[in-house]
């Protein structure tokens, strides 16, 4: 007979616990407050590369 996944993570002990949530909440925090400067930093840089190509012509 064929086992479910969720019989065999509950067989080998690997639930999702509120301490992984909280864990995972914790490493997405730092990125998210960054993401918005790092995709304004490469838009910058894209578009002053294409202008910088347009005018080396």
């Amino acid at each position: 007979m064929r086992k479910t996944r969720k019989e065999i993570r509950k067989k080998q002990g690997k639930n999702y616990t509120i301490w992984d949530l909280i864990v995972d909440v914790l490493f997405w925090i730092p990125e998210l407050i960054i993401w918005p400067f790092r995709l304004l930093f490469y838009l910058v840089r894209g578009l002053l590369r294409v202008i910088g190509d347009f005018l080396n012509i």
